[in-house]
């Protein structure tokens, strides 16, 4: 028997092919699988969205250079500045409310539940502008507010008529509205809480103050930032509605511009541009603080990761 070579085991294959033997067929490559039907769509989309810019762009009806005429003048401006405010005060004083409303849903105590129960189920039944002109007209239910003694003296009292301008009914009517909903999004977030945070709180002797402030609320966050950045967005676009009242937010200052020069198509791409702008800076801080909030999840991650080899997207082909 010929000897075996002492760097060649006797269970090892031979590397080299015998002469005239076939070569042995590689692994299969693997190629990207060819979306046909996602790149017609893709190109049929970019090419209506093209058609609709150059119908925009040089439509002479929309009258760009009126546009950026008046795109910066101070009554705009201004009227940018108080739709800002508003919206600010708004969802400040609504989510402070609407948390407060929240903690009431969630308590023991069968009073507190129904009250907060029934105001959300008041003020998510009306119409915001049937709330706005109720509360410009609280003057015919309530001519005077006043303070004193039951039975005796009047201390003193003011007139309703003095006292709610349009600005401050606006902010009372928007205020009250938010609130309802910040309440059911404040509450669905604490709901989304492990309640066995809660127990080890309870178990380490924190109060339930602290144990809301401190445990509950920070872990809450990840599912209340995401509706409440578009209550935020919303909140901004439905101040438009306070114009009724003559309130000189964005939308009316571009109203009683327009109803001096007659230029409306005009100054009502002024407003919509200016809110676009505002929407978008706000969904960009939205996005970061969702990202704050989401650390140490799977939310929180830098982004979807741009290679991933699945049988879906890969085949494999000769």
């Amino acid at each position: 028997m010929a000897a075996v070579p002492s760097d060649v085991s006797p269970t090892t294959a031979p590397t080299t092919p015998l002469p005239g033997a076939a070569a042995a067929p590689g692994p299969p490559r693997i190629v990207p699988r060819r979306r046909v039907g996602r790149r017609l769509s893709a190109a049929a989309a970019l090419l209506v969205l093209a058609l609709v810019v150059r119908s925009v762009l040089r439509n002479d009806a929309f009258q760009w250079d009126v546009v950026g005429r008046y795109f910066t003048t101070s009554a705009v401006l201004n009227g940018l500045l108080l739709t800002l405010w508003l919206t600010a005060v708004v969802m400040v004083l609504g989510f402070l409310a609407g948390t407060v409303l929240a903690v009431m849903r969630l308590s023991d105590s069968p009073v507190l539940r129904t009250l907060s129960l029934g105001y959300v189920w008041i003020f998510r039944s009306t119409p915001l502008l049937v709330q706005l002109l109720f509360w410009f007209n609280i003057g015919a239910l309530y001519p005077t507010l006043g303070l004193g003694i039951p039975y005796g003296p009047q201390l003193f009292s003011i007139r309703t008529v003095n006292l709610l301008g349009p600005t401050l009914t606006a902010v009372i009517g928007l205020t009250l509205h938010e609130s309802a909903y910040a309440a059911e999004v404040v509450r669905g977030g604490i709901l989304s809480v492990d309640p066995g945070q809660t127990e080890a709180a309870q178990a380490l002797g924190l109060s339930r103050l602290r144990t809301l402030r401190r445990i509950v609320v920070p872990q809450a966050m990840r599912s209340i930032v995401p509706t409440a950045g578009n209550m935020l967005i919303g909140t901004l676009k439905g101040t438009s509605i306070v114009s009724v009242l003559a309130v000189h937010d964005l939308l009316y200052s571009v109203q009683l511009v327009y109803n001096q020069n007659y230029q409306v198509i005009p100054l009502l791409l002024v407003a919509t541009l200016w809110y676009v702008a505002v929407t978008t800076v706000l969904s960009a801080g939205q996005y970061y603080v969702e990202q704050h909030y989401a650390r140490g999840t799977s939310r929180g991650t830098a982004g979807p990761k741009r290679f991933h080899f699945t049988k879906r997207r890969y085949m494999y082909g000769g």
